[in-house]
């Protein structure tokens, strides 16, 4: 998959899967910006890519500052979204509602705004793709707030699909992957999951974040593909 001439743009490009996809894609070619909300976090994830890539320090709820950032970026081929806070499992019962309604703060809205003032500035045979997850068709308990997020971006993408035409949009569904999005668990609960979900997969391990960046350039390259949802998921949704 090439991405030689092409100009991407990675929000939440500085860990897990969004570093990922910028490996991946500074390795195809690409000239990469990459953009998240701590400085100190843009430096790190410079220090591994090429010069190839360049980055800035965004919050993705601030309208102006999201304008400002693609003003400066000019027109570019190739936005992903992968920008998100760690997950929580929030069982229903004595659910803190306000801590709902955040976690839909960066991953939904933050994504709407990106996406809204980006349009503009894609190429044509542009892409963008966002970041759903497979708790959107198989949820588990503790789930129904991750897995409503997740169903809001694969529809968001949907409808984008449509109403941003010829721009293709599409989204990616990640299933259990080895990442920092787990930060919130400790380090024996993370390896406790990989290891029962590596048991229950047809693929017989978890994810890693390079599995997930390969959906995402694919996405990027695949020009008769819009409006898809594309599973990395090592094929829960068969067990």
């Amino acid at each position: 998959m090439s991405l030689t001439h092409k100009r991407v743009v990675i929000i939440g490009g500085t860990s897990g899967i969004g570093l990922a996809t910028a490996h991946a894609a500074v390795d195809a070619g690409a000239e990469v910006i990459i953009a998240s909300s701590r400085q100190s976090s843009i430096d790190a994830a410079l220090g591994e890519l090429s010069a190839a890539a360049t980055g800035h320090a965004l919050d993705v709820l601030d309208t102006a500052a999201v304008q400002a950032f693609f003003e400066e970026a000019g027109e570019f081929d190739h936005l992903a979204y992968t920008a998100g806070e760690s997950l929580s499992l929030m069982p229903v019962d004595g659910m803190n509602i306000d801590q709902a309604r955040g976690f839909f703060q960066v991953r939904f809205f933050g994504a709407l705004n990106a996406v809204s003032i980006a349009a503009k500035h894609i190429r044509p045979g542009g892409s963008i793709t966002l970041t759903s997850g497979s708790a959107r068709t198989r949820p588990g308990a503790g789930w129904s707030v991750a897995s409503s997020l997740c169903g809001a971006t694969t529809s968001l993408a949907s409808a984008l699909a449509v109403e941003l035409a010829p721009i293709r949009v599409n989204v990616v569904e990640p299933g259990i992957i080895r990442s920092p999005l787990w930060s919130g668990m400790s380090v024996q609960d993370q390896q406790a999951m990989y290891n029962q979900q590596a048991e229950l997969l047809p693929a017989g391990r978890v994810g890693e974040v390079d599995d997930v960046a390969q959906a995402f350039l694919y996405s990027m390259t695949q020009s008769f593909m819009t409006g898809t949802a594309i599973p990395v998921d090592g094929g829960a949704l068969l067990v």
